[in-house]
């Protein structure tokens, strides 16, 4: 009986992608070289392996749920944690049975503060070696080759060495753990027979060749199986970094109609038919017959083009945002359902956003985008309104543009436009509100600064998109619905932001939220050593403290929200609504706690025009807080906004921020 029992309890650890506990000698992995990746963690934050430089080793440890060794080991590392504050210990789970949720659920339950990477395609365990729970390797970072592999008890004793740059006494310890399950690794003779002309090629068609293509954005052209080859080495790293393709929001939350990221089936192909030497096969090459020039208009011809007024961009220096304003050449009022955007100069032109003015500014400069028509960056040059959907467009009045322009070593003249897509009139109307917080404070040499700001809507929508923007120190974003009943709704999660990339995301279907809903945006910001982009600029320093700004080396939280009010048609339209949201923003903006009032903490006066309204809400806090309760109401904000309008009128000046309800 004990060996049947024995045998059942090996068949279903085998079932669960493990095997049961074995003390075989471990792998000599010593030396070997372990090339970086990216992983999301139980939190749904990223985790990059070089990005952490500033210690002399990164341990990983193996896990897998449910594991008493790997429990044992998690402990274990904890205290080493706690006690070696300048090692980077991360936990990661190749475990093909467990899920991101079950990875999270086991870590709340086990109470783990260290990260637990969820490797849920095996390529990262795969290739660093692992084969058993509980398995420790300390990466050196000044090689980024493993100097210990073992034992978690044999950790404390290498790391001390590598620390002290010695070599390592015992390097290779015996593992003792629960068996971790690879499918791919018996069939790695199997991935030379992967072909390119059946298989690789049409997921680079499918996911890659719409940039990298004669007239694309992509910096080389995947025109044939040869250049394919060549950068062969550097597809791989992008795509075990997930910097490629570049949709940066996480798969495990929400689905999304414009969904780039490679499936599971498309990331295991590629990489095993790189890693295999990326053989040729045979078959024609549909590269050469499949990739043309990209048109010029990709959505066809436009019903209208506007001409961006010319800007010379210098060759160095700092460009303040350019805000040109001319005259719109509607004569009636059109619906628009769609706009392009053609940048005169890629290199140049970080982003531009377009939206109509009721009129002509006297000098030719100004911007507003509450009636907004749509925003270029890299990666995103066409905005959409949903069938049905479409923005009115005013007739006369100016069409106003923010030019952003980033010097690239050589002065050239940018020559932009916009082509416009009007349609009939649709039965809805789409609309637009930005989360946004002007008064943010980006503390000095802080890995995960975290700064939020919420709208609140005061009847029910359908939320269609949202675009999210930080600059430089950018690390990662959340987007959150808090419903009136309690109830949490996470609806998109980026765990690591590209600044690079800026692009819409549009939900699959649309989502309905009541009224009095919370869409609540959180930002964590990288204002530490280990940010590599702030090295690569000289204006930017993770020493000080870093504010709202329009440069890239200042900061910013802006999440853009695409929707509709759920009682609103093109024929009976809601506009006191979106006034009333407009409004709020003063409130919604700056009020971390989401209590529905401003405390004298959170008026932070940094940032732009909002900052300084906040810094006379501080000044005269005691006399704007009527009711004495610590706190300002949107009714005691907005008697204090109105003076403050009725003031700026008697000067002369229009009111720098609108007064809520």
């Amino acid at each position: 009986m004990k060996r049947l029992a024995a045998i059942a309890l090996l068949a279903s650890a085998s079932a669960l992608g493990i095997a049961a506990c074995s003390n075989e000698p471990a792998a000599k992995l010593v030396g070997t070289q372990v090339d970086n990746f990216l992983l999301v963690d139980q939190t749904g934050m990223a985790h990059s392996l070089k990005y952490d430089t500033q210690t002399p080793a990164i341990v990983l440890v193996s896990q897998v749920n449910g594991d008493e060794g790997s429990r044992a080991a998690a402990k274990a590392l904890e205290a080493l944690a706690a006690k070696h504050p300048n090692i980077v210990f991360k936990m990661i789970n190749s475990s093909p049975t467990d899920t991101r949720e079950t990875i999270a659920a086991e870590a709340k339950e086990q109470g783990l503060t260290l990260p637990v990477l969820d490797d849920e395609f095996q390529l990262i365990g795969d290739s660093l070696g692992v084969t058993k729970a509980g398995e420790a390797f300390a990466v050196d970072t000044k090689t980024w080759k493993v100097a210990y592999h073992g034992s978690v008890d044999g950790l404390e004793a290498a790391l001390t060495e590598i620390a002290a740059g010695t070599p390592v006494t015992k390097a290779q310890t015996a593992v003792k753990g629960t068996k971790v399950e690879f499918a791919d690794r018996a069939n790695k003779a199997e991935f030379a027979k992967i072909s390119y002309a059946n298989d690789i090629a049409p997921i680079l068609m499918k996911r890659c060749v719409d940039c990298h293509q004669p007239g694309g954005i992509g910096t080389w052209q995947m025109t044939n199986y040869e250049t394919v080859k060549g950068f062969s080495g550097m597809i791989r790293e992008a795509v075990r970094v997930d910097r490629m393709p570049p949709y940066d929001v996480d798969r495990h939350v929400g689905q999304f109609q414009n969904d780039e990221n490679l499936t599971e089936a498309e990331t295991k192909t590629l990489i095993h038919w790189i890693e295999a030497g990326a053989p040729r096969g045979e078959g024609d090459d549909p590269l050469v017959v499949g990739v043309t020039a990209r048109a010029e208009w990709p959505l066809g011809k436009p019903d209208l083009v506007v001409d961006i007024p010319a800007y010379t961009i210098p060759a160095a220096g700092i460009v303040d945002y350019q805000m040109p304003a001319v005259a719109s050449p509607l004569k009636e009022g059109r619906w628009l359902k769609a706009t392009t955007f053609k940048a005169g100069q890629r290199q140049g032109v970080h982003h531009i956003l377009a939206g109509w003015m009721p009129k002509v500014p006297a000098n030719g400069r100004g911007f507003d985008w509450n009636v907004s028509m749509g925003g270029y960056a890299v990666g995103s040059e066409s905005n959409f309104a949903p069938e049905n959907w479409a923005t009115w467009i005013p007739a006369g009045g100016a069409i106003s543009f923010q030019m952003h322009y980033t010097p690239f070593g050589k002065e050239a003249v940018d020559n932009s436009k916009i082509g416009f897509y009007f349609g009939p009139e649709p039965e809805l109307v789409k609309r637009q509100i930005v989360i946004a917080d002007p008064s943010i404070e980006i503390q000095p040499n802080q890995a995960r600064w975290h700064e939020t700001a919420y709208v609140q809507f005061p009847a029910a929508v359908q939320v269609y998109a949202t675009q999210i923007h930080a600059h430089y120190r950018g690390y990662a974003s959340k987007l959150t619905a808090y419903l009136p009943d309690g109830t949490e709704k996470l609806l998109v999660n980026m765990p690591k932001y590209d600044f690079n990339w800026q692009r819409e995301y549009i939900f699959q279907d649309l989502i309905d939220l009541p009224a009095g809903t919370k869409l609540v945006a959180d930002y964590w910001y990288d204002n530490s050593v280990n940010n590599q982009t702030l090295a690569k600029d000289t204006l930017t320093d993770p020493t000080k403290t870093v504010p709202w700004g329009d440069q890239s080396f200042d900061e910013m939280l802006f999440t853009g929200v695409q929707f509709r009010w759920v009682d609103e048609t093109a024929k009976v339209r809601r506009d006191d609504l979106q006034q009333q949201l407009e409004q709020s923003l003063i409130v919604t903006m700056a009020d971390d706690n989401r209590d529905g009032e401003l405390q004298e903490a959170e008026l932070r006066t940094s940032g732009d025009e909002v900052g300084e309204v906040y810094g006379q809400f501080k000044q005269a806090f005691p006399q704007i807080d009527a009711d004495k309760s610590g706190g300002l109401s949107f009714q005691e904000i907005g008697a204090a906004m109105k003076q403050m309008d009725e003031q700026a009128r008697a000067q002369g000046r229009n009111p720098q921020v609108r007064s809520p309800t």
